[in-house]
């Protein structure tokens, strides 16, 4: 997708072809900073600490992660420990362990010489899947949204989605927004209320920068806001992803997603999760197993914003000495 006119990818291999190179995510929307990936260790500190997320993005940075450790250390000792860190990182997301059984699948069985090249050829293999997938969602959804524009005889369509899933959460492209990018493309009217997602803010940072990029009108909403929307017909769908959706079609996703649900359901809204092969969790039938990332409060007590003087940086929500929790990171949902 681009920003300001320039073409971007979400991770990259760098120039000199030994490392990966992703935007900082949690420097944006206050600047455009690119980070290189060159150990084993900073893949898993860009997904732990969520300088990359969305769950097929994860597994991309993941895929990497494996290629970077095996440069200097191609042993099966080496693979185990590059699984083992980087499955650590986020337990949520099931494209992370997909991905790294991928991995593991193209380099087990090379020569220990051959394995390093073997693992940069697969991770890019996974990020050119990823694309392709996501631009597939895009046009089978589009049709949804066509649907909605030919029944409201060429007046826009309100589309609500929560936390983000666009193309900072894949490769490019993006899940839930893709069938967004392809109507706005195709001239469909299209207007996105993006849901400020609490905590840290991904609709309001993330899915407002990018449909801003695009060119996409939208609206940020506080959480909270989706349900008088939908009360008073102001949406004709709801499009969001998934972290982990099991076999049964239970669904795992951003905190608050099933509020939204819920919202949907009673408003006769029709409400979709748009999703990639690769999150599906062949191995469960019942979202109530699928382990909910809880994450450090600070997440909710401190946020980073734009002063008057132009510095970007964290300030505090909370009464100093208030009692700090841990918020989870996501919620289930029957789809």
């Amino acid at each position: 997708m681009n920003i300001d006119g320039k073409p971007y990818r979400t991770i990259w291999l760098g120039a000199d072809g030994a490392s990966a190179e992703i935007i900082d995510q949690t420097k944006l929307p206050f600047a455009l900073e690119i980070v290189p990936l060159k150990t084993l260790e900073d893949a898993a500190h860009a997904i732990s600490s969520m300088q990359v997320r969305g769950a097929p993005l994860i597994g991309a940075t993941a895929a990497y992660g494996v290629a970077l450790g095996l440069r200097d250390d191609p042993s099966d000792a080496a693979v185990d420990r590059a699984c083992e860190v980087l499955a650590a990182t986020r337990p949520t997301a099931i494209n992370l362990r997909w991905a790294l059984d991928e991995m593991q699948k193209a380099i087990r069985n090379q020569p220990h010489e051959a394995r390093a090249a073997a693992a940069f050829a697969r991770a890019a293999e996974i990020c050119d899947e990823d694309v392709e997938t996501c631009r597939k969602i895009g046009e089978h959804g589009v049709g949804l949204i066509r649907a909605h524009a030919e029944k409201k005889k060429g007046e826009r369509v309100n589309i609500l989605t929560h936390c983000n899933a666009g193309w900072l959460a894949t490769v490019d492209w993006g899940t839930a927004l893709a069938p967004i990018y392809r109507a706005h493309d195709e001239g469909i009217p299209v207007h996105v209320w993006v849901d400020e997602t609490r905590p840290r803010n991904q609709g309001a940072s993330l899915t407002a920068f990018e449909l801003k990029a695009h060119g996409v009108p939208h609206t940020i909403i506080a959480d909270n806001t989706g349900g008088h929307l939908m009360q008073r017909k102001l949406v004709d769908l709801c499009i969001v992803g998934t972290d982990r959706t099991t076999a049964n079609g239970d669904v795992a996703n951003k905190i608050g997603t099933y509020l939204k649900a819920l919202a949907a359901k009673d408003n006769g809204v029709q409400f979709f999760v748009a999703l990639p092969h690769s999150t599906i969790d062949w191995s469960l039938d019942d979202g109530s197993i699928i382990p909910i990332e809880e994450r450090d409060a600070i997440e909710v007590t401190e946020m980073t914003g734009r002063l008057p003087d132009a510095r970007s940086r964290p300030w505090r929500s909370r009464q100093k000495g208030a009692r700090r929790r841990i918020m989870p990171s996501t919620s289930r949902r029957r789809a």
